[in-house]
């Protein structure tokens, strides 16, 4: 899940003082990159500069922290061949999330005639900070986006309660974009179980207990450099133990689980843009690119377009399912005459119980 966590202090040591070593030769430059704004991202003035507000608020900005799941991070400890293109594909995803949040979720609330308007925002920069490992020395691919929280030419803070809201979407969307870029740019092949779990293609569960991720303690905060972690997780590897490996299903390569989205809506009351989007990026077993899932989902349902903040416009949970559409569809880039033919299927449509019988 992605974090956000409100910065107070424009200290950016935390960030420009970690080179980020262990996976120095696998990611494209230092770890500092610029998703807008120039100059040298391991000068903490320069990234200091990010972190703007209003002379009201005591929030300077924000850190967050978008990290790839176990099974993806742990392709950096074992194939370093192939380690670049895993970072590539954590990198172009979390610009996705992030373009995601900047569209969807960054508004300022605008108070006139006794009524609240969400208005639309731009961060004036974005700095990022690729790592490699956490406390306890295990492979774990992450990021902190640096972002202000007054947005540019705003002489009001942005209203976190849409950032929050957002965050459910943005890390079904980077997750969806992982899966996808992951196969673009490495050999592996990612999936998720209808469950919600996350899995490499051929990967042993038996990594996944290795480096969990999990401890009782927090662990200190080291520097580890690109030998001290080849080492590190070479000892590791001396105690795995083969847990077998779980195979995706196969009907799933190339469509939504048409199960995973309906599934994902039910329970509901009103449906926003947000569900939707995250239900379609989890539905999506392989991934998607983060363009073809906004696309279709806009397309789709033009009542939503354009939604951002916590007010969304929504729609009712039959509107949404559209489960036979999805069905017949897929994960295929929308075509207009699609539209014309696709109709939503309610659930006393004879052709609904003749389906499931199947």
């Amino acid at each position: 899940m992605i974090r956000v966590l409100s910065r107070r202090s424009n200290d950016v040591s935390y960030f420009t003082d970690d080179r980020a070593l262990e996976i120095d030769g696998l990611r494209d430059g230092e770890p500092g990159w610029w998703l807008r704004g120039a100059g040298d991202a391991s000068d903490p003035r320069s990234v200091a500069n990010v972190l703007r507000t209003s002379e009201r608020s005591s929030v300077l900005g924000y850190d967050i922290v978008v990290a790839a799941p176990r099974p993806t991070s742990i392709l950096i400890a074992i194939d370093a061949e192939h380690g670049a293109g895993v970072v590539a594909a954590h990198r172009a995803s979390v610009g996705a999330a992030i373009d995601y949040l900047e569209e969807h979720a960054l508004v300022v609330r605008d108070r006139r005639g006794g009524e609240d308007r969400d208005r639309a925002g731009r961060w004036t920069g974005i700095v990022g900070f690729t790592h490699g490992v956490n406390r306890h020395g295990e492979p774990h691919l992450h990021d902190h986006v640096l972002v202000g929280a007054l947005p540019e030419g705003s002489r009001t803070v942005l209203d976190s309660r849409g950032l929050f809201a957002h965050l459910v979407a943005a890390d079904a969307l980077y997750r969806a974009s992982l899966r996808h870029e992951l196969g673009e740019r490495s050999p592996w092949s990612a999936w998720r179980s209808f469950e919600g779990v996350e899995h490499v293609v051929g990967l042993d569960e038996g990594y996944r207990a290795l480096w969990g991720g999990h401890h009782a303690d927090r662990g200190e905060k080291l520097h580890w450099g690109r030998g001290d972690a080849i080492d590190r997780w070479s000892d590791d590897r001396a105690r795995f133990e083969t847990l077998g490996v779980i195979d995706p299903p196969s009907r799933y390569r190339s469509s939504l689980d048409e199960h995973a989205f309906a599934g994902a809506l039910e329970g509901r009351h009103d449906v926003a843009r947000r569900h939707v989007i995250t239900a379609w990026s989890n539905a999506a077993r392989f991934g998607q690119s983060s363009t073809d899932v906004t696309r279709a989902v806009d397309s789709l349902y033009p009542k939503l377009a354009g939604a951002r903040g916590v007010r969304e416009p929504s729609i009712s949970v039959r509107e949404a399912r559209m489960t036979a559409q999805v069905r017949e569809r897929g994960a295929r880039p929308l075509e207009a005459p699609d539209l014309e033919r696709w109709r939503q299927r309610s659930r006393d449509d004879p052709r609904s119980r003749s389906d499931r019988s199947r």
